[in-house]
């Protein structure tokens, strides 16, 4: 029981990271405005992080028997993330990434303790890491943001 419960969450996380996937391509694409040079490049470095997390996340289901998420339905179906509406200005773009990864950060910590329950220290390792990186964007979102 623990280990479905854990391979969902980790597909949760799966689901997640292919929404900011494309939402990110869209804030990198349509950012506009003084800080454009700026927020073009670190939508585009996040948007490569997000790449390699998805495919992290999924071999790991692969490695726990389990079958990852992979059409958009299941994805749009499963993710706690919204998409981008693409009107949204520079900063709107900011702010709904640092709570996007607000959200991601409190969804790991509950797959954390399940692969703890679960004994899965590999699967907690692996959402320890990604939310401390999550931690530091956020901090930097709330310095752009003032």
């Amino acid at each position: 029981m623990a280990q479905s419960e854990l391979i969902q969450a980790v597909n949760k996380q799966v689901a997640n990271w292919t929404v900011l996937y494309t939402k990110i391509h869209n804030y990198h694409w349509y950012v506009k405005g003084r800080h454009f040079f700026t927020l073009h490049v670190k939508f585009e470095e996040l948007y490569n992080e997000a790449a390699t997390i998805i495919d992290e996340f999924a071999e790991r289901i692969l490695a726990l028997d389990g079958k990852p998420v992979a059409t958009l339905k299941e994805y749009l179906e499963l993710s706690s993330v919204k998409e981008a509406t693409g009107s949204e200005k520079e900063e709107e773009m900011v702010k709904q990434l640092y709570d996007d990864f607000a959200m991601v950060v409190e969804e790991l910590q509950e797959a954390i303790e399940l692969a703890e329950k679960a004994e899965d220290t590999a699967t907690a390792d692996m959402m320890t890491t990604l939310k401390m990186s999550l931690r530091k964007h956020m901090w930097m979102f709330k310095a752009y943001l003032g």
